[in-house]
């Protein structure tokens, strides 16, 4: 006892504003309930597992630990099991309620010489107790982080509902032996508060549901209200009532009186379906991950370095596939595991190490590549909680730190961007370069001079040409057939639909094919023309990483998934797109034109501005816009969106147009623009330069100086129109144009922001499937269906 008395300088009791970790270890995933326990540093409320905390003394030097040890309790085999009522997470009625109990117990140690006395007792001194209850009554900052609960906001009334218009037609609904009224389906039927129509729901992704008939008749009528049939009871609250315009379900306060419109007596109708949140709920609760992506096939889990489960946060499969193909990477567990062991990542961390990313990569990948964690539970495996990685890569981003479904690949890209800036002046180290490759893109104009644009990027992205599928006369047999029932009123079963299989090279051709760029400025000609462009490798990445475009924009701007097979082989060869460079008696455009024309100086092509003008309406920035513009060469309003949503966290997003000539000189803009941006309080090298990036328009010039405040004529970039080897080029790794698919992240959902992600990565000669928590022998991987595509260069490992 003496020994702690003369430490309690060491000991702090815990203010509201502390962070108190007690779940969870800092740099390892033990938890109190792994053997040893859990140490808690009694002065900055840290946790170290048995095996890592005489760092933490070495380090700071602090010697007080609680220590917590959860053991558990045995529990009768008879216990009934509940069925969960409520989709949540952690709260009375939710999911994991089945879990086994644990008996915890306390003790103070002291370190070095691991002195133990028991708590509670009141022999300890009374500022140890204080700060003992204080850590053990408050909230753990990983469950702060974690929000757990799914539970749906409550329904809000609709703004339709108090002056819904209902038609008399003389429909009365009977309380049962309901049918769509364009088909046979019988279940999960909606009738129409409007014209009292009852037609069947929308197809789920699983083939499952209606035939989208009440849907549609909304789209044709614009009626807005629907109840779904068999949830309606004398309990009117618990009705299903979903809003088309306001797309949620919602509270239809007169219910009733809309109800009695058509007849119905809702006090006499007893409850037959499920509610949208009940059938969600049961659609969690039997979630058939082997049925999802392997066809049902029976699949041998797996155990063991390298295999080792994720755990789903709440709609975080985006992030599990991710790193899970990620640290399937020579680079990365290169980096972050054999050659940064978990000391050393900790000693060179700062004095919080859940908030530094190398430290939280480390530890991620010592936890998926150790083994540690990776044995089997009651025939399956627990896996680890990636909370403090993700709390880390996510902090302050508006999307990654809630816990609503992302895109993977917007996901990847944000991931890489971080690890890059991370690494920041040490190229050698960081493991991101290992995905980047440098295009070159030649355009060529009528003048028959040329102009060469160098851009980097981490992935390649790919549209799929539907008009190359390799069973067109499969489709056309069966849309002939399908049109044929549609006529006769027969549906067609989900296993006999015939789906577009385009090839992967079909695919990568139109990457490389040659494509016009129309108002392209000619310095040559003087003039704006049509040029054509052709792409290729500058550089060939360690790891080439395919995204297919799946998601596609129909006419008002609605997002539609492509219904499509990619028949992707195992090894592709794409040594023939590989950029040529300048070619004897090929001659450059000129940098600017002799007139001195005010226009545009650059042998680039210019921003197509109604492109830019349609981006900048739906609320992006306008420089930004104007960048994803040039960047995709005008090609259309997809691609550029396309382009922004990869690149708006890029570190070079506000630095100005790569096509700014370098000598101000080239670029004139007006002397009275310059006098009114002056005006307003800004330097005259800032706005010449501003009003250059915006064309001279002077509104457009304030917009870019606000999204640019540190900008100055340093950052002005060199123009691109020679081929010449820039110094990030030889930075870039780079080799043979021959590789093997090594991964692929699959997408199940009508969104990318819904749904669920699933990795498969070959390893140690085989395909293995990862679904979470949930890893195992793959049967029959879905290559056919990937959304990204990971290939590595053959030979490219040692």
């Amino acid at each position: 006892m003496e020994l702690l008395r003369s430490h309690l300088s060491r000991v702090r009791i815990p203010e509201p504003t502390n962070r108190i970790y007690k779940q969870e270890c800092c740099i390892s995933f033990d938890t109190p309930r792994s053997e040893g326990g859990l140490y808690v540093d009694m002065c900055s409320f840290l946790a170290f597992g048995k095996d890592y905390v005489q760092w933490n003394y070495e380090k700071s030097g602090n010697p007080v630990y609680l220590h917590i040890q959860q053991r558990r309790k045995a529990v009768p085999e008879d216990r009934p099991l509940k069925k969960p009522t409520l989709l949540a997470i952690g709260v009375d009625g939710g999911f994991d309620n089945q879990e086994a109990e644990y008996e915890e117990t306390h003790n103070i140690v002291i370190l070095p010489e691991h002195v133990s006395l028991p708590f509670p007792s009141v022999e300890l001194p009374e500022k140890v107790r204080l700060a003992v209850d204080t850590i053990l009554m408050a909230e753990g900052a990983e469950r702060k982080e974690q929000l757990s609960s799914w539970t749906a906001d409550k329904k809000q009334v609709s703004a339709f509902a108090m002056n819904l218009q209902q038609i008399k037609s003389g429909v009365v609904i009977p309380p049962s032996g309901w049918k769509c009224r364009h088909c046979d389906k019988t279940e999960n039927l909606w009738l129409n508060l409007t014209d009292g129509m009852i037609l069947c729901g929308r197809k789920n992704w699983d083939g499952s549901g209606g035939n989208n008939h009440a849907i549609e008749h909304y789209l044709a009528t614009k009626y807005p209200l629907a109840v779904k049939l068999g949830t309606i009871t004398a309990d009117l609250e618990s009705a299903d009532v979903f809003s088309y315009p306001e797309d949620d379900t919602v509270e239809d306060p007169l219910l009733a009186q809309h109800l009695a419109f058509f007849g119905i007596d809702f006090s006499s109708l007893q409850k037959t379906e499920m509610t949208t949140a009940e059938r969600e709920l049961d659609q969690n609760t039997n979630f058939d991950w082997n049925r999802i992506q392997e066809s049902g096939q029976e699949v041998e889990p797996l155990f063991g370095p390298g295999y080792t489960g994720l755990v789903n946060l709440g709609n975080s499969c985006y992030l599990a596939s991710t790193m899970q193909v990620i640290f399937s990477t020579h680079a990365f567990c290169t980096r972050y595991h054999e050659k940064q062991s978990l000391e050393l990542a900790f000693k060179t961390a700062p004095s919080d190490p859940t908030v530094d990313l190398n430290t939280q990569l480390a530890k991620l990948g010592h936890g998926l590549l150790s083994g540690r964690y990776s044995f089997p539970v009651r025939e399956k495996q627990d896996g680890i909680p990636p909370r403090m990685f993700k709390a880390v890569i996510a902090a302050n981003h508006p999307e990654f730190s809630t816990m609503r479904q992302q895109d993977a690949l917007e996901y990847f890209l944000h991931l890489l961007d971080q690890v890059e800036r991370s690494n920041a002046g040490k190229p050698e180290s960081d493991p991101s370069r290992c995905f980047k490759f440098c295009i070159e893109e030649r355009l060529q104009c009528p003048s028959g001079k040329i102009a060469y644009n160098k851009r980097s990027d981490y992935i390649l992205s790919l549209n799929i040409p539907l008009h190359e599928a390799s069973n067109r006369e499969e489709l056309e047999a069966f849309h002939r057939l399908r049109e044929e029932g549609k006529l006769e009123g027969k549906e067609i079963a989900s296993e006999d639909i015939v789906r577009p299989r385009v090839p992967l090279d079909a695919c990568l051709a139109t990457f490389s094919a040659p494509e016009e760029i129309h108002d392209f400025y000619s310095t040559a000609l003087n003039a704006k023309t049509t040029a054509i462009k052709t792409a290729g490798f500058r550089t060939f990445p360690d790891y080439l990483v395919l995204h297919m475009r799946k998601f596609v924009m129909e006419e008002g701007w609605v997002p539609k998934k492509l219904d499509v097979y990619i028949d992707v082989p195992d090894t592709i060869d794409i040594t023939h797109m590989r950029s040529k460079g300048m070619q004897p008696g090929e001659e450059l455009l000129p940098e600017s034109v002799s007139t001195g024309h005010e226009s545009e100086a650059a042998a680039k092509p210019v921003a197509n501005e109604d492109i830019v003008s349609k981006l900048a309406d739906m609320g992006f920035n306008y420089f930004h816009c104007q960048k994803a513009a040039i960047n995709t060469s005008n090609v259309g309003v997809e691609e550029a969106m396309t382009w922004l949503l990869s690149h708006m966290d890029d570190p070079d997003i506000n630095d100005p147009l790569p096509d700014e000539p370098r000598n101000p000189n080239l670029q004139p803009v007006d002397e009275s623009s310059v006098e009114t941006v002056i005006s307003f309080g800004f330097p005259e090298e800032m706005a010449r330069k501003a009003l250059k990036a915006s064309g001279g328009d002077i509104e457009k010039a304030m917009d870019w100086i606000f999204s640019n405040p540190d900008a100055s004529s340093s950052g002005d970039m060199e123009a691109t129109s020679s081929s010449g080897q820039s110094p990030q080029d030889t930075e870039l790794p780079d080799g043979g144009g021959r590789y093997r698919l090594m991964a692929l992240v699959s997408h199940i959902g009508t969104s990318t922001h819904c749904g669920h992600y699933v990795a498969h990565v070959h390893k140690d000669g085989r395909w293995v499937i990862f679904n979470d928590t949930k890893v195992g022998a793959s049967v029959n991987p879905p290559k056919d269906m990937g959304y990204l595509y990971f290939f590595e260069r053959i030979n490219s490992n040692p």
